[in-house]
Parts: structure tokens; C-alpha cells; sequence
């Protein structure tokens, strides 16, 4: 058996305006299907949904989105006012460099070069 994705669901609290987040970050436009389900569909890229649920984020997250991106800096700097936050220094090895940072969420990302 092959399977193939169809989308990426987020947990979340908010989801009309994490979904905005990610359209604004990655392009396309948002979907409020429901107030509990919202979704967008970025170019070249699978859908990211996302679903409300009681319970709010604790922990990090176990899956993460690594976005490349050609200057790392000027990336997250746009990302700010969206509502991101870096998380920890930007981090340069032998494979190149990545910066994490958190949506509007709480959810764990990361711009990566090189």
C-alpha cells in the first residue's frame, strides 16, 4: 500500500488566525471552513490545515516544517511582525545554517539555508 499526503493538520486554538499567519508566510488564501477549521493551499506546496482543540500546546513539537528561504535573517525579521518569535540563536554547521522560530501558536518552525 502507497499512500500520499493530502494535508498537514495543526492543533490549535485559534485556527482563522493561524491560518493567516501561514498564508501570509508562505502565500495563498485562507479558508475559514468552520470557526473550527481553516485552511490554506501554498503554492507548490501541500495544503496546511488547521483544527481547533481544548487543549493547548505543552510540549514541542514532535514534527516541524523546515522552510528554505535565501537570507535567513531578513526571513525572520519579516516573520516577526506576523507574530512569530526566534527561538534560541541562529544555528550554522557543516550542512548550513537554520534559524527556529514559533508561529502565532506556539508551533515550532524553522528557516533553513545552505
Amino acid at each position: 500500500m502507497r499512500a500520499s499526503v493530502q494535508e498537514i493538520v495543526f492543533d490549535c486554538a485559534d485556527p482563522a488566525a493561524l491560518v493567516r499567519f501561514w498564508a501570509e508566510l508562505l502565500g495563498g488564501e485562507p479558508v475559514d471552513r468552520s470557526g473550527d477549521w481553516s485552511y490554506v493551499d501554498p503554492p507548490g506546496f501541500v495544503r496546511l490545515a488547521f483544527q481547533r482543540v481544548p487543549e493547548g500546546k505543552s510540549v514541542k513539537n514532535r514534527v516541524h516544517l523546515d522552510l528554505e528561504v535565501a537570507d535567513l535573517e531578513r526571513a525572520a525579521e519579516g516573520a516577526l511582525p506576523l507574530g512569530a518569535a526566534r527561538v534560541g540563536d541562529l544555528v550554522t554547521d557543516e550542512q548550513g545554517s537554520f534559524q527556529v522560530m514559533r508561529d502565532p501558536g506556539g508551533n515550532e518552525f524553522c528557516f533553513v539555508s545552505g
